[in-house]
């Protein structure tokens, strides 16, 4: 049985390198949403629900644009002491985000939708681990952020980079964190009759 086309509707590497490291046969077909969320620390009262809204939206405009086979749309929140994260807008605002996390624990909050672009069928969940963060200083920051690496993440680290070194520890799933709960992802696809060890065999 033939396998169904698979798009992730992301340009992030660190989640193409998830689903290739399952096994998984897709495509890239990025989103044309704007997701120049570079919005500063700010209260948010449902971070999973906003993760979710735009993990799906991500995903149906993908969908629309290519009308055939399964659209995979992902979001990111990073969550510490009732306030969102997003990606920083420059070093300035990473340094910022950085010393916020230190010390303390934070939730990472992944949405993760799959859009059947055929029916338009949707299936959406959310998956949450907790990192904690080491109690690093201003100097070791600003190493960190002159490397570059924050400034296109959520919470202005990447625990697959060298943002690893600043972490204590997690409780959870680690592909939440990176971008995309392999778990969770797992989970929607079964809904829709896909089982990704079988996918995964098919395509070798």
């Amino acid at each position: 049985m033939p396998v169904p086309e698979i798009i992730l509707a992301s340009v992030s590497p660190r989640r193409a390198a998830l689903l290739a490291q399952i096994g998984l046969p897709f495509r890239v077909v990025p989103s044309t949403l704007d997701e120049n969320e570079a919005w500063p620390a700010q209260l948010v009262n449902d971070p999973e629900d906003r993760a979710c809204r735009l993990a799906r939206a991500k995903a149906q405009e993908v969908a629309a644009r290519i009308g055939r086979g399964f659209v995979i749309g992902a979001d990111t929140i990073v969550v510490c002491e009732g306030f969102a994260f997003g990606k920083p807008r420059d070093a300035d605002e990473a340094q910022d985000f950085l010393l916020r996390l230190a010390g303390r624990s934070h939730r990472v909050i992944t949405g993760v939708a799959v859009v059947e672009a055929q029916t338009g069928r949707a299936e959406v969940a959310s998956a949450v681990t907790a990192v904690l963060m080491r109690a690093f200083d201003a100097t070791e920051v600003a190493a960190y952020v002159a490397t570059g690496e924050p400034l296109d993440k959520a919470g202005a680290y990447a625990i697959q980079g060298r943002g690893a070194l600043l972490v204590e520890g997690i409780e959870g799933d680690y592909s939440t964190v990176v971008g995309l709960s392999l778990p969770t992802l797992a989970k929607l696809l079964g809904r829709f009759g896909l089982k990704v060890w079988e996918a995964a065999w098919a395509h070798l």
